[in-house]
């Protein structure tokens, strides 16, 4: 088995104004792999939810490049749905579905450890005082594989600050309690606090877990930085390869230049395009919320043109406890962790309907694809015809950015709310943390 310190700072290439290649990446991931001569490998890609990611062919890449090897692909799907036929195909290029296993997050992951509540309390201030069970895919840790690859983008997130590293691990083929606690941990504390800053609480508790339970497994972060461009295309800013601080905080301090949006101004009217291939559920459209929220104006609105949404949560229960409560905001969301036993056992929901409100600051529109007007205004939305908004706001014509109408409307327009972050430039450092 490879040790951990073989694995730091293997490859890194990227800038601000740098594209880097399929043919490039795959390079650079080609000289790693010659050096490290694994012989049974597990990857842990993203999932179709972040198919803009850029790893898609890379993983295809990787399992081509090694076969000879033992070469298994278990895509950190946390609690989302398993990738159909059809993403497998759009996502990763050339394989079967056969070659993608399913992450189960309520079944499949044994035991590492535990995170005290003396920690959690620290970092969030006193708001909690659980500890957290370390659990992740038995694959990982009974595996005997010599490298686990973990593959995907660094773009800021709601709940750690910044995507990726150990979240893609913990998270992506992580057990319930963790998913739930650091979900809800991050609520708590606030997402304007933590997004697009590498020093949140949740992050705290990775780097905990990770130093603590992991350092005798073989894994590497293969980190992307992508960036979409004025005419819509998406291109690769750089690409960092190891398992130390280093190479993860390279890929933040270039995300944090080319996934940060600073405005000067409040934004009264935005509009978000939910694409139908990857949006299916508010629990993932509400991108459209987060992404947005530091940059709109108090009294603005949010409309959310989502032709693919069809239901709430990506998991029954979930979609069933969404149902149940709606976005009603912090305080209500509270008191329902408090009176509802099946919504205290499941915190990453309550999470998310803490995520999804917008506290009374700014009115937020559905148009789904899927969802009747009743069932949107009853988790507290105010429902849109998506036929008559998708004339009047027509995405194939808007541009990423201010728009002006023919009648002299003015919108913001953002095309997919997975890919950055909208802020006030104020709310921002000079050098985000």
């Amino acid at each position: 088995m490879i040790a951990a310190p073989d694995l730091a700072r293997l490859a890194a290439v990227g800038g601000r104004h740098q594209v880097v290649s399929d043919q490039q990446a795959c390079r650079l991931l080609a000289g790693v792999l010659d050096a490290v001569r694994p012989r049974r490998v597990l990857l842990l890609p993203p999932d179709f939810t972040r198919c803009h990611s850029g790893v898609g062919p890379l993983t295809t890449f990787i399992k081509g490049y090694l076969s000879g090897a033992q070469v298994d692909i278990l895509p950190a799907l946390g609690t989302h749905a398993p990738m159909s036929r059809h993403q497998i195909a759009l996502m990763f290029p050339g394989l079967e579905p056969a070659d993608v296993l399913v992450h189960d997050w309520r079944r499949d992951p044994v035991r590492l450890g535990v995170v005290p509540a003396q920690f959690v309390r620290q970092v969030s201030g006193g708001r909690l005082d659980y500890e957290i069970e370390i659990a992740v895919n038995r694959r990982v840790v009974e595996g005997g594989y010599d490298l686990i690859l973990s593959l995907g983008q660094v773009v800021p997130h709601e709940v750690a600050g910044m995507a990726n590293g150990a979240k893609n691990l913990f998270v992506g083929v992580g057990g319930a309690d963790i998913i739930n606690k650091t979900h809800f941990l991050g609520a708590v504390c606030g997402l304007e606090q933590a997004m697009g800053r590498a020093a949140t609480p949740v992050r705290a508790v990775f780097d905990y877990a990770a130093a603590q339970f992991c350092r005798d497994l073989p894994i590497c972060y293969a980190l992307t930085v992508r960036q979409r461009l004025a005419d819509g295309d998406l291109v690769t800013r750089g690409l960092f390869v190891g398992n130390d601080a280093q190479t993860f905080g390279q890929a933040v301090a270039l995300s944090q230049e080319v996934n940060l949006d600073l405005l000067p101004e409040p934004l009264p009217n935005v509009v978000v395009w939910l694409d139908p291939e990857e949006y299916h559920s508010t629990w993932l459209g509400n991108k459209a919320v987060y992404r947005t929220r530091l940059a709109l104006a108090d009294g603005g609105r949010l409309l959310v043109l989502a032709p693919g949404v069809a239901r709430f949560g990506e998991d029954p229960t979930i979609d069933a406890l969404i149902r149940r409560h709606g976005y009603r905001g912090t305080p209500a969301t509270l008191a329902a962790v408090e009176s509802d036993l099946e919504l205290a056992a499941n915190l990453s929901a309550a999470a998310h309907l803490i995520h999804g409100s917008s506290e009374g600051r700014f009115e937020i529109t559905y148009a789904p694809g899927g969802l009747s007007r009743a069932e949107v205004e009853s988790v507290g939305y105010g429902y849109g015809d998506l036929a008559t908004l998708s004339a009047r706001y027509d995405p194939r014509r808007l541009r990423d950015g201010l728009n002006r109408l023919d009648d002299g409307e003015e919108v913001f327009f953002i095309a997919n709310p997975a890919l950055g972050l909208w802020a006030l430039a104020q709310t921002f450092d000079s050098t985000p943390v």
